[in-house]
């Protein structure tokens, strides 16, 4: 017997409806939660169909059943549902009565957030492998927030025509992280790449004390905050994916390619991440955590979306159900620092503005220590008594030919940031005081500019000497890639193997596209 299927918009009845071959088994309530153009929605024949007939239990139910298709047809919209991890779209009839049926396409979010350990919640039952009825639905949405086991969800997928899908081990949250083994500041630089990207124009970033509920000790937390332009549903869901395909639209001073330098970079520094961001019209919460995550055969990310009502942020009903958005709610309060007033009092640092605020916590050990030291700095005091963020081990990076000990660069976060952009173009403060942007092409003396086209592409590369870096026998290129350092104090030439040629002599060179080896030529040139 083909149960009835309640259609409902915005929680009212439209009417009951049937479906007499399901490609799988369907809820008892299915809710439109918008209606857009069908210009606006490309790709739409391409996606699996099933048909839905009107099943009216009152002559009330049949109008309305009328009423609905006909405004589909007349304004060529699509009913969008939002439920767990599917999108259904009712397409406009082709003709609209009473009696007509309708088309209904469906898609499945590729990304499968699923927890192994059973909740009391949980009503799935799973049969032999080619049961497909067998996986049953709860009878409402609110009822259940977490519909798949990570068997069930597997076999699942096996069954219906879509994309492949992988599973990732939570290991993998560690492997990420190795990404930047050799230098920890990398991984600080991916989270300063992401906010120079959002157009952003100030960056705090600092490390404070706070308690951790579980074990009740005060731990270190790394803030990174901004005033860029945050981040909607969508981008937090880009962000926390392993990777994406960027926009076609050429921005030359768009950092961020791949889609990995978030992860990568906040599992370097820690273990847990809490990332809160806020839109003019959004705010999302997403939790990338190893502790959650421990122990469970997938990675679950909780994510909570708030959308704009008046002045007050109200959960995105669209984007998640209510008890879902409660559940991750309830996750991340209980694997973080975060309880509801905390949450609440780091959403009032916007302002009522927009920006993104990254927190990361059990942060990465050096022996018996932690591999970040910091300090605030002396109040009024002189330049030398600034807040940093040191490497704890303060060991200087290995390069040929280099026999200098005085590279603060390679463990002072404050002397990293001085020249970390070739043009910089955001104030970023390092616990509590302003870093004094250093555009090395402006602190140089008997420069030299070399320019060429290579390739078709302009090239310039500027020479100079610096007395500072005579003093601490220094020398070598600064490579930039998007304006952003990637490379400091590479040696080439007779540098590599005598520390006295070129001492001091420094080179600026935005590589973007380019090759390193294509500017050695002029660069040992210069030195002789």
């Amino acid at each position: 017997m083909v149960m009835p299927i309640i259609l409902q918009k915005d929680r009212k009845i439209i009417s009951a409806v049937k479906c007499l071959d399901p490609p799988f088994e369907l809820p008892q309530e299915l809710n439109i939660t918008s209606l857009v153009s069908t210009k606006k929605i490309s790709n739409l024949s391409k996606f699996p169909q099933f048909s839905l007939n009107p099943a009216p239990d009152t002559s009330r139910d049949l109008k309305e059943w009328g009423i609905f298709l006909n405004f589909l047809h007349k304004y060529d919209k699509v009913a969008i549902i939002n439920f767990q991890k599917y999108k259904f779209f009712i397409l406009p009839p082709s003709i609209a009565s009473e009696s007509s049926p309708v088309n209904v396409a469906y898609e499945i979010d590729n990304t499968c957030s699923v927890d192994t350990h059973p909740r009391d919640y949980e009503s799935v039952e799973c049969g032999g492998p080619n049961t497909a009825k067998d996986l049953k639905f709860p009878p409402r949405a609110e009822d259940h927030v977490n519909l798949f086991t990570a068997e069930t969800c597997n076999e699942f997928q096996s069954r219906l025509p879509v994309k492949n899908f992988i599973r990732v081990d939570p290991s993998y949250l560690k492997t990420l992280g190795q990404v930047h083994s050799g230098w920890i500041f990398g991984g600080i630089a991916e989270l300063v790449d992401n906010s120079r990207d959002a157009k952003a124009t100030k960056m705090d970033i600092f490390v404070d004390l706070i308690n951790l509920k579980k074990s009740g000790k005060d731990v270190p937390m790394l803030s990174v905050i901004d005033d860029g332009n945050g981040m909607n549903h969508a981008e937090v869901m880009k962000m926390v994916s392993f990777g994406h395909k960027q926009s076609d639209k050429d921005d030359k001073d768009h950092i961020g390619k791949f889609g990995v330098g978030f992860k990568t970079g906040a599992m370097r520094l820690g273990r847990d991440v809490l990332v809160l961001t806020q839109t003019t019209n959004s705010r999302s919460l997403a939790f990338l955590s190893q502790s959650l995550n421990e122990g469970k055969d997938n990675i679950e990310i909780p994510i909570v979306s708030y959308c704009r009502h008046g002045q007050r942020m109200e959960v995105d009903l669209s984007m998640q159900s209510e008890a879902l958005a409660k559940y991750n709610l309830k996750a991340i309060k209980e694997f973080s620092p975060f309880n509801k007033y905390l949450i609440g009092e780091k959403a009032a640092l916007f302002g009522g503005g927009t920006g993104t605020q990254i927190y990361i916590w059990n942060l990465d050990e050096w022996g018996s220590k932690y591999c970040l030291e910091w300090h605030d700095g002396l109040k009024g005091g002189s330049s030398f008594h600034q807040g940093d963020i040191l490497i704890s081990s303060k060991r200087i990076r290995s390069r040929p030919g280099q026999i200098s000990q005085k590279v603060p660069l390679d463990y002072s976060l404050r002397a990293y940031l001085e020249v970390i952009f070739l043009v910089p173009r955001m104030k970023i403060s390092v616990q509590g005081t302003l870093v004094k942007s250093r555009p090395l092409g402006n602190f140089l003396t008997q420069i030299v500019i070399e320019t060429d086209n290579i390739l078709g592409r302009p090239v310039e590369l500027i020479l100079g000497f610096s007395q500072l870096e005579w003093e601490q026998a220094n020398c070598g290129m600064f490579l930039y890639w998007h304006g952003r350092l990637i490379e400091a104090y590479k040696r080439v030439g007779g540098m590599i193997h005598n520390a006295d040629v070129g001492r001091g002599v420094i080179g600026v060179v935005n590589v973007t596209n380019l090759m390193v080896c294509i500017f050695q030529f002029n660069f040992v040139k210069y030195l002789t």
